[in-house]
């Protein structure tokens, strides 16, 4: 159970990790100050709730392990968040899609922890709450902005939504250290929310005059850490303060 536990714990954190980092790289870039502001805090919010997530790692891991390790010195396989999160910036419509999709997964997610028998898991899921549902609300804003905007808004959004979709059905998969964490009450059945989390994401798409994507073919593997050539670049940044400099801290 404590390998299971662990593993369980990376495959939420990992996702706000990388999902975090994306948005950070928009610091000083964004449409509007108010808007560059607001991605930052996404940002921020993100980076703390990993924090109580690997500090739990490392607590259940008791091998020496900081959380400072586990969330920057690993390899690239060893990371284990969905494809969708480490999509790049290609502009603000990729950006804010990205965020999205991720959103409504999220706060699915997390209202659903919040019933887990382990308690940290349960407590990190209630205080990170309230911040997810500001980041659901932010992005779908903006999708609807956009979506129903100019013509060439539109168009970006839309392009963005239908090459964002191939990623999304991932998140609804389960590994082996999910099923059991879900047979043990402690983790969340990610299959039983897909279908609620296709019924918002449409009915907001719908609302912002975008059209549903009918592509069926979806790509999967982040989740067993094979990841997009997307990835090994992120890490670069991610990680290079703390291996350039060994020990430091957040």
């Amino acid at each position: 159970m404590k390998e299971n536990l662990y593993k369980y714990i990376l495959g939420i954190a990992d996702n706000s990790l990388i999902l975090g980092q994306r948005m950070g790289a928009l610091t000083g870039h964004g449409p509007s100050l108010e808007t560059d502001i607001a991605c930052t805090n996404i940002s921020l919010d993100l980076f703390g709730q990993v924090r109580s997530y690997y500090q739990y790692a490392a607590k259940i891991a008791g091998d020496g392990r900081t959380e400072d390790d586990i969330a920057m010195l690993r390899k690239e396989r060893e990371y284990v968040n969905v494809l969708l999160v480490e999509q790049p910036d290609t502009d603000f419509a990729y950006t804010m899609a990205r965020q999205f999709l991720f959103d409504v997964y999220h706060f699915m997610f997390l209202t659903e922890l919040q019933k887990s028998k382990d308690l940290t898991l349960a407590a990190i899921a209630t205080k990170s709450i309230k911040e997810v549902s500001y980041h659901k609300r932010f992005s779908s804003d903006w999708i609807k902005r956009l979506g129903d905007g100019t013509e060439l808004s539109n168009q970006k959004m839309q392009n963005a939504i239908d090459n964002l979709w191939t990623y999304t059905d991932e998140l609804f998969h389960q590994t082996e250290a999910d099923k059991a964490m879900v047979k043990d009450g402690i983790g969340v059945d990610v299959t039983k929310l897909k279908e609620g989390y296709y019924k918002q994401v449409i009915e907001v798409l719908e609302e912002a005059t975008l059209n549903i994507p009918e592509s069926k073919y979806f790509q999967k593997g982040g989740k067993e850490g094979i990841h997009t050539e997307h990835m090994g670049y992120l890490l670069s940044d991610l990680q290079y303060m703390q291996r350039a400099y060994p020990n430091m801290e957040w």
